[in-house]
């Protein structure tokens, strides 16, 4: 089946010229170092969608074969890891690992759970792969056992040879802030190389629409294009109800389509529902998935609302956005109203940050998480904005 997350990410997808280039590249860094004192690091920037998790997929499944099979081979008998701090990615990871010969299941673990299992043991990794590096944590985090100052510098402890793969318009909480800056500030210390990947492949949408949601995560609201591209929808609604009726649709006949929507509606984590409503529109948020499959693929999250925790790293065919009551247009101005936030885990306190910088912060990690929901759809993206006078420019300003 094409609409699931493992065939999307699985080392069996053909790569591009370009993408089979990289991953020699990075095949070669790895062998170049494993016997050089580490850590050495190499970095893939890229926006979402721009194809990071299939070259590590890739990257990841020569890596074990070498591991578990060559003789001949540096990377013979080496112990690697695959890291993501996302839960939902890793039940994908996992999934791609029971299919393939040569990758376990216990290959794929959260950035806490190894580093914990690596200190218990004093022992170390040859090499670590780290995808959404983005989510790390940059500071303790009691709640998820994690008591270091910072899961990327506790893991280069750790490993000869890192690869990572980094884009910080998907930062999107405070107990995982990073930037460019401030990771090329930790990395410098080490033999580092970086490649920048820039080609849109998850998204079918002409090159003005990917660059106007890159605007937007700037805080630059400018006329929508005409359209998305010949080879995809892009439509603005003024009924949020009329936007649910459209996606259902829409998933009748290719499937995976959703709704997901900002912060800014009731949310607790008290175990209970708590409902998004929009006039006519009332659906719950996303529950918590307790089962293998990912969310998106459960046929009951059809009457859901998608939320950064449950669609980061995934593909929809079609996804309908909710651009909730803190994301309003003021005087022309794209406004973030962090008063109308109601996710208070994404704003954990952190010392590092100067006061007089703390806002623009705050509000970087909401337009952060616009960017995330507004590029997860490969066929269309549907809008819908709560905030009357946004609503009104996105229906009536095209360029």
């Amino acid at each position: 089946m094409t609409n699931t997350a493992t065939t999307k990410i699985s080392p069996t997808l053909p790569l591009t010229t370009g993408q089979d280039r990289l991953v020699k590249q990075l095949l070669a860094f790895t062998t170049a170092h494993l016997q050089t004192p580490g850590p050495a690091v190499f970095t893939l920037y890229g926006d979402a969608g721009t194809g990071k998790s299939v070259v590590l997929a890739h990257l990841f499944d020569q890596l074990q074969t070498q591991a578990r099979t060559a003789t001949a081979s540096p990377l013979a008998g080496t112990t690697n890891y695959f890291l993501v701090n996302h839960p939902e990615l890793l039940k994908v990871y996992r999934q791609i690992a029971g299919r393939q010969p040569h990758l376990f299941k216990k290959d794929f673990q959260r950035p806490t759970t190894l580093i914990n299992r690596l200190a218990k043991h004093q022992t170390t990794a040859d090499v670590l792969v780290i995808d959404e590096a983005h989510l790390l944590l940059s500071q303790a985090d009691h709640y998820n056992n994690f008591y270091g100052d910072n899961q990327l510098s506790a893991l280069l402890q750790s490993a000869r040879v890192v690869i990572l793969v980094f884009d910080e318009t998907q930062v999107l909480r405070f107990k995982s802030f990073w930037t460019e800056a401030r990771l090329e500030r930790l990395l410098a210390p080490y033999p580092h190389t970086s490649y920048r990947l820039t080609h849109q492949f998850r998204m079918q949408a002409s090159d003005q629409l990917v660059a106007w949601i890159n605007a937007f995560t700037h805080h630059q609201l400018h006329p929508l294009p005409a359209n998305g591209g010949a080879n995809y929808e892009l439509r603005i609604f003024d009924d949020a109800e009329a936007m649910r009726q459209a996606i259902v649709a829409r998933d009748q006949t290719v499937g995976l389509s959703r709704i997901v929507s900002t912060s800014g509606y009731p949310s607790t984590l008290d175990g209970g529902k708590h409902y998004v409503t929009e006039g006519r529109f009332r659906l719950p948020w996303d529950q918590y998935n307790y089962t293998q499959t990912p969310w998106a693929e459960l046929p009951e999250t059809r009457n859901e609302v998608g939320s950064i925790y449950t669609c980061q790293g995934f593909d929809l065919n079609y996804v309908g956005v909710i651009l909730g009551p803190p994301v309003k247009l003021v005087d022309q101005q794209l406004t973030i109203d962090l008063s109308q936030t109601t996710d208070a885990a994404v704003f954990k306190h952190r010392d590092d940050i100067a006061p007089q910088d703390l806002t623009a912060a705050k509000q970087q990690l909401v337009l952060n998480s616009i960017n995330v929901l507004m590029k997860r759809g490969v066929k269309g993206l549907y809008i819908y904005a709560h905030d009357p006078q946004l609503r009104q420019f996105l229906l009536t300003q095209r360029a």
